[in-house]
């Protein structure tokens, strides 16, 4: 496996001069699945958890929908110039044939929606919907999860170039924590864990992410379902437009104490002292 950070040359300038010295950088390598043989995809992502990424792609992309749906997930003989395993190359054999969508995409870190060509085609339906009600979650929990998402960075503590994705119970237990140079990755590795655990649906956990809340990832929790979604940063149109439909509860700006509720605020306890001044949740 390769590792997940890499040392660089670097030429740091300060106001008291020049120092030259190796820097520590996130690594970001290519990971091709294939599906029974064939290409399915390319994604940039940081090394590690790749079954658990698989897994989530997969189930992301409506194409399982149960661990049990996985006969085998295994490397192949992807090779450098030294003729050195890369473990860059995972083939997935699914249990029954399923048709794959037609397309062989390249997903960026940046953008987990390339080559698909229509909204209509991410808007995914997913197996799982979401309950009317419940779980409710205590305002101050929430407010809290992203402190011990960013405790559980290890690799962003060295590097400093790294998304994280977290799933946390309504009591703030940390269940799983990952990191990648990909958001879209990340989340897709704490659900692919989550696939594996047999805890999907996940009606009774919390998503939070390091960044911000885009269509892809409020997609990617309701293919999950996972009713509530928090994140440090915002969301974008087209995701609250999203969380709404599918009766998503959609929070941005976990800063502090104070948080932006977009969508299912029903699921959220507010504090005595919110409740009368408002002062945590800012609608």
């Amino acid at each position: 496996m390769s590792r997940v950070t890499a040392r660089r040359k670097t030429l740091r300038l300060t106001p008291d001069g020049q120092i030259r010295r190796p820097d520590t950088l996130a690594v970001e390598e290519p990971l091709e699945m294939r599906v029974d043989g064939r290409s399915l995809t390319v994604t940039m992502r940081t090394p590690g958890s790749d079954i658990d990424l698989a897994h989530g792609f997969l189930l992301s992309e409506n194409i399982i929908g149960s661990p049990d749906d996985i006969v085998s997930a295994r490397y192949c003989a992807g090779t450098d110039e030294n003729g050195q395993n890369t473990y860059n190359v995972l083939d997935i054999q699914l249990r029954t044939p399923t048709p794959v969508p037609a397309r062989n995409f390249l997903t960026t870190s940046a953008c987990g929606l390339c080559g698909k060509t229509a909204l209509d085609e991410v808007r995914t339906r997913t197996r799982f919907p979401l309950p009317a009600a419940g779980p409710l979650l205590d305002t101050d929990i929430l407010a809290g999860l992203p402190g011990e998402l960013r405790s559980r960075q290890s690799v962003f503590d060295a590097t400093g170039g790294l998304h994280a994705a977290g799933l946390f119970t309504t009591d703030g237990r940390a269940l799983a924590v990952r990191e990648d140079v990909g958001r879209h990755n990340a989340v897709d590795k704490v659900i692919g864990w989550a696939l594996r655990e047999n805890r999907v649906p996940a009606h009774d956990l919390v998503l939070i992410v390091s960044g911000r809340a885009s269509f892809e990832l409020v997609q990617k929790a309701v293919m999950a379902g996972i009713p509530v979604l928090g994140a440090v940063s915002a969301p974008s149109s087209l995701a609250v437009d999203l969380a709404d439909e599918s009766g998503l509860t959609l929070a941005g700006f976990l800063r502090g104490d104070t948080m932006n509720v977009y969508t299912g605020a029903h699921r959220l306890r507010l504090p005595d002292t919110a409740a009368a001044n408002g002062a945590t949740l800012r609608h």
